[in-house]
């Protein structure tokens, strides 16, 4: 089975394959299948976009969600997995080349190949899988990425939320979200933004939960997604370069807990070497996510190029 778009090239595949309701922001434009368990994925990025190029160049999360949009999309169109059923991250790694952020003011077609290693087949279909990623234009290479995923019924699901999967219910008992720290601090541009609250530590903040963001919460959760973990990383990882001269090339990242709306979760930030850091998130004095994630220096001529 494939789907290639063909006769609509550039055109995004419907969002619900990807688990977007907002159609602006499916990133994915076809599939094929050449091979068991490989495929070739299409993308297009956009020219602009608020949240993943607002400065000038595109960020690695753009990667990274272009990565997750294909998890939904093979799952669902590939391997059958019903519509309504969820899917948890177990972790994900990634590095994207320096080089690719900077790309001219126009759209950008990518090509993903894609395979699929030690997928799981259960009673009652695909289970889970560790996919790999390489990404790439008509002329370099973009982008590398490993994950693993797996795939729960509602039923199995409701199990495992043991009892928080309620997502109107999570939403209403949802706190609130405190005032974040200076977006130029932490590479963005607009307060609405920023996923870290400032504490009384220079490498501790709050986890800043914004239901209302139309890109983080493009539809409704029952915990915090994946995404704003992975943009809470970034976020810390750039409050080092305060002055906005850095960019994350690479995150290798680990899912353990959900993170619950209903209570304060917390971002730590330990700095390495040579432009790597550790990030973790904790809730209730547990371990939720952790991450390293690297940085590199934007250079003067980069920023020319980005203008």
């Amino acid at each position: 089975m494939s789907a290639t778009f063909a006769d609509r090239p550039g055109t995004a595949v419907p969002q619900h394959m990807v688990h977007k309701h907002t159609h602006t922001e499916v990133l994915l434009t076809g599939w094929s299948a050449h091979a068991d368990d490989a495929f070739t994925v299409t993308a297009r990025w956009p020219r602009a976009h608020s949240f993943y190029r607002p400065r000038g160049h595109y960020e690695s999360l753009l990667f990274a969600e272009t990565v997750r949009q294909t998890l939904p999309l093979l799952s669902h169109e590939a391997f059958g997995v019903p519509f309504g059923h969820q899917f948890v991250w177990s972790d994900l790694s990634f590095g994207v080349a320096y080089d690719a952020l900077w790309a001219s003011d126009r759209t950008m077609d990518l090509t993903l190949t894609v395979e699929c290693s030690e997928v799981t087949r259960r009673r009652a279909g695909f289970s889970s899988a560790r996919v790999s990623v390489c990404a790439s234009t008509n002329t370099t290479t973009v982008g590398h990425a490993r994950t693993r995923f797996s795939v729960h019924s509602p039923d199995v699901y409701r199990r495992l939320r043991a009892g928080r999967h309620d997502t109107a219910a999570a939403r209403a008992s949802a706190l609130r979200p405190t005032p974040g720290v200076l977006p130029a601090s932490v590479g963005r541009h607009l307060p609405q933004d920023v996923v870290l609250a400032p504490t009384v530590h220079s490498d501790v903040w709050r986890l800043r939960v914004d239901l209302s963001h139309p890109i983080l919460f493009d539809h409704p959760v029952d915990h915090a997604p994946g995404m704003l973990l992975l943009e809470a990383t970034r976020q810390a990882v750039l409050s080092v370069h305060p002055t906005g001269d850095a960019v994350v090339t690479s995150m290798a990242a680990r899912f353990h807990r959900y993170v619950e709306l209903d209570r304060p979760a917390w971002v730590r930030l330990a700095s390495g070497t040579h432009g790597s850091f550790s990030v973790s998130i904790d809730q209730d004095e547990q371990t939720c996510f952790e991450a390293e994630a690297t940085t590199k220096t934007v250079s003067h001529g980069s920023v020319k190029r980005s203008v």
